[in-house]
């Protein structure tokens, strides 16, 4: 799972002064085992810095995307002390995003809107499964609990006649506070993969 995690980032994270990651990630520090607890998509996972490895505590039998523990290295390295500011954008409200996020980096909802195929009564029991929060938005919408300071919304419209179903991610205001835009493109893959892809 940490293959994709340069090794330079595991080094400066085991470099950072502990007190100030849990103020600005709140999360914990366990100076015995020289790691840290961060409470991400409604499991606690252990990070050790020196030992270059990430695990989850609990009994969370599927194992998310690689990009999930690339984002969260990430975010103890440059999550500011910000509280959401609760107003919704899309990856196009980036600062650089509508240049970054297409081609390659096309966020791949369609992993979302594909399985479900207008099923939103399947859509709305697999969010909830995941922790997800009811919005009033699109056809059906929820709020997940990413991370302490990192909220992300998931949105599906049914399709008709002349448009297929779609889905698509937003994220709070101050993303762009946190993380850098291809670390947002890491996150909005595993959200649409765990959501998309995973069964059980």
């Amino acid at each position: 799972m940490t293959e994709l995690i340069d090794i330079i980032h595991f080094e400066e994270l085991s470099r950072r002064d502990p007190i100030d990651v849990c103020r600005r990630a709140l999360c914990k520090y366990d100076d015995m085992n020289e790691s840290y607890t961060l409470s991400a998509w409604g499991d606690d996972y252990r990070i050790f810095p020196n030992q270059l490895k990430i695990s989850c505590m609990g009994n969370n039998s599927q194992r998310m995307h690689d990009y999930f523990y690339l984002f969260m290295i990430h975010y103890l390295l440059q999550s500011r002390e910000t509280e959401p500011f609760k107003e919704w954008i899309s990856e196009k409200d980036i600062p650089g995003g509508p240049t970054f996020f297409r081609g390659p980096h096309e966020i791949p909802t369609r992993w979302i809107s594909n399985r479900f195929n207008d099923n939103i009564d399947e859509f709305k029991a697999r969010c909830e499964q995941l922790h997800g929060i009811r919005l009033n938005m699109a056809d059906a919408a929820y709020r997940f609990r990413i991370t302490p300071r990192i909220p992300a919304a998931v949105l599906y419209w049914l399709g008709d006649e002349n448009f297929p179903a779609e889905a698509k991610i937003l994220y709070d205001r101050t993303i762009a506070d946190h993380l850098a835009a291809d670390i947002v493109y890491a996150l909005a893959v595993a959200i649409c993969e765990r959501i998309g892809r995973h069964r059980g």
